[in-house]
C-alpha cells in the first residue's frame, strides 16, 4: 500500500517540488494550501505530470488557530492515517503583524500552527505502520537572537531576527518532539533546505542587493532545495531516525542553543498554553504513547 503524505504549503516552492517527487514515487499525497484556486492549480499541475490521480486537497490557514482545528477535523474525517507529515509552510515579513488570534504572523505561521497541527494529527501519525514528522527549518537559526521570554518580539522588532527565531523553534520543538516520541514508530527530524529561488521573499517589495544577487548565482531550484525534504519522507537510510537536523541530505549540527532540554520544553510548554488555554486540548505526552 503507497505512503499517504500530508505538506502544508505545497502548491508552490519547495512544498510543490516536495509533493511532485513523492507523487512521482507513487505515494498518496495531501497538499494542504491556504489558497483554493492555488491548491486546485498545483494539484491539476502534478497530476499532469506525474500520471498520479492520488493527490488530494485541503484547506488551512496555519496563522488562524481555528483554522487548523477544522483542519485535522477534516483530516481525520477523510483518513485512517498518516504516513508522513511535512510541516513546510512558512513566511518572512519585513513588519510586525498580528494574526487574527493576536500572536505575531512569523512566530503563528512558522511555530504555533504547526505545533498544534502535529498534535492535532498525532493519532493518525500512531495508527501508521511506521510514521514520520519532517520540519522544514533553515541555517539561519544559528544566528538568531532567540530570547524565550520574548517569543513574540513584543519588546523589539526585527523581521529578520523574527524569522530566524522561529527556525530556531522549528529545531526546538522537532528535538523536544523526538524525546516526546522515543518509545513510540513515529520519528521526528529537521532540516535546512538552502537558500531557494522561490517566491518565498514575496513580502519584501525591494530586496536586498545583496540578496538577489546571491539568490540568482548561488540560489537553489526549488526541486534542490526539497531533496532533504524528499530524502527524509521516504528513504529507507532514515529509517527509525530521530532527533537530528538535516543538510543536503546529511546529519548536521544545529547551534548549541537548540541543545538545551529545559529551552525545548519551557518553548514546548509556552506554545500549549497559547494553542489551549484551557488546557483541554489532548497534546502529546507519554499517555498517548501507552
Amino acid at each position: 500500500m503507497s505512503k499517504r503524505v500530508l505538506i502544508t504549503g505545497a502548491n508552490t516552492g519547495i512544498g510543490k517540488a516536495t509533493a511532485t517527487a513523492l507523487a512521482h514515487q507513487g505515494m498518496q499525497i495531501i497538499l494542504a494550501c491556504k489558497n483554493p484556486e492555488r491548491a486546485q492549480a498545483a494539484r491539476d499541475e502534478i497530476v499532469r505530470e506525474t500520471g498520479n490521480r492520488a493527490v488530494d486537497i485541503a484547506i488551512v490557514d496555519l496563522s488562524s488557530l481555528q483554522s487548523v482545528r477544522t483542519f485535522a477535523e477534516d483530516i481525520h474525517s477523510r483518513y485512517d492515517h498518516l504516513d508522513v507529515l511535512i510541516n513546510n509552510a512558512g513566511i518572512s515579513l519585513i513588519d510586525r503583524t498580528l494574526s487574527v488570534d493576536g500572536n505575531e504572523m512569523i512566530f503563528a505561521v512558522n511555530h504555533l500552527g504547526p505545533f498544534l497541527l502535529t498534535n492535532l494529527l498525532l493519532d493518525l501519525l500512531l495508527a501508521a505502520e511506521a510514521a514520520r514528522i519532517v520540519n522544514v527549518a533553515s541555517s539561519v537559526h544559528k544566528n538568531a537572537r532567540f530570547d524565550i521570554t520574548d517569543l513574540q518580539h513584543e519588546r523589539t522588532w526585527s523581521g529578520r531576527n523574527a524569522y530566524g527565531c522561529s527556525k530556531f523553534m522549528n529545531v526546538l520543538f522537532t528535538y523536544e518532539l523526538a524525546r516526546k516520541l522515543k518509545d513510540s514508530k513515529v520519528t521526528a527530524n529537521c532540516l535546512c533546505p538552502g537558500l531557494v529561488r522561490s517566491d518565498f521573499f514575496r513580502a519584501y517589495k525591494k530586496l536586498p542587493f545583496m540578496l538577489k544577487v546571491v539568490m540568482k548565482f548561488v540560489g537553489r531550484t526549488p526541486e534542490e532545495g526539497a531533496r532533504t525534504s524528499i530524502y527524509l519522507a521516504s528513504s529507507d537510510e532514515v529509517e527509525g531516525v530521530s532527533g537530528r537536523y538535516f543538510q543536503n541530505g546529511k546529519p548536521v549540527e544545529s547551534s548549541a542553543g537548540t541543545y538545551d532540554p529545559d529551552l525545548s520544553a519551557n518553548l514546548w510548554e509556552q506554545s500549549a498554553r497559547l494553542v489551549d488555554p484551557s488546557g483541554e486540548l489532548a497534546l502529546v505526552d507519554r499517555s498517548a504513547l501507552a
